[in-house]
């Protein structure tokens, strides 16, 4: 009875039911966070006085990064939780993650193309945080290639599963790389035990973006889920029954 409200949240049903009137909640917020980010870091928020305005593509490129990083947390977690418990959700929870966390490392890998030319002179370099994150990258596509790989549903998804775990060992790679080895790429700007290094006139935008970004992630993360569930419960009886637009309260 102890762990009975641990494995409902395994359920697909349960899962599907409770995350319905999230939705709409998550998509207001996020988009007004996106937005009131946006308008106040690019037309509002001072021009650096070294990088003068090429530095306001942080409000892209940071939010984007953070959720790379922290998206493959959440991608490896669920994998392990399917591998110990033996759940059907956290397996699905982990293949969604998959193509989110890559558009979002692609992002931060692009946007950071973008801000390296004006700020060092060139497009890429090959210093430890960037070409740490290129792996990060190759891990996500990585996971999806796996997915794809094999007929058996529950091969690919241990296979994923452990994949996603081994990979978890680049997380800590990219965090430390600028403290590690000598790079480009300056420390970091937003700290939560001491003082950041940036204004609070351009941090406090930055603020509201990531967690406009962490909003928008988390919807696009539940209806990818919701997606998988479908998909992969289309032949039990409570999913026809939604389809068929029939409340699964109203059965006999």
């Amino acid at each position: 009875m102890a762990w009975q409200w641990f494995h409902r949240l395994g359920s697909p049903r349960w899962f599907y039911e409770k995350t319905t009137p999230w939705l709409p909640w998550l998509a207001a917020i996020s988009i007004a966070l996106i937005l009131t980010g946006a308008v106040w870091g690019l037309a509002f928020a001072p021009a650096d006085y070294k990088q003068g305005n090429s530095y306001r593509i942080i409000y892209i490129h940071v939010p984007a990064a953070f959720l790379a990083l922290a998206g493959y947390y959440i991608m490896a977690l669920s994998g392990a939780v399917g591998l110990i418990w033996k759940m059907k959700l956290p397996f699905m929870v982990m293949k969604s993650a998959a193509p989110i966390g890559a558009v979002l490392t692609f992002i931060s890998l692009v946007t950071g193309s973008i801000w390296g030319k004006p700020t060092w002179g060139t497009w890429w370099e090959w210093d430890a945080r960037i070409t740490s994150m290129l792996i990060l990258f190759f891990l996500y596509l990585g996971m999806i290639a796996l997915q794809q790989a094999f007929q058996h549903r529950d091969t690919a998804d241990k296979a994923s599963a452990v994949l996603a775990l081994v990979g978890m060992v680049n997380i800590p790679i990219i965090y430390k790389s600028v403290d590690w080895w000598n790079t480009l790429h300056q420390p970091a700007t937003i700290k939560f035990t001491s003082k950041s290094s940036i204004d609070p006139s351009m941090l406090y935008p930055l603020l509201t973006m990531v967690i406009g970004f962490y909003c928008f992630y988390a919807l696009v993360l539940l209806l990818n889920t919701r997606l998988e569930v479908l998909r992969r419960e289309g032949k039990t009886q409570w999913v026809n029954e939604l389809l068929n637009n029939t409340s699964p309260e109203s059965r006999p």
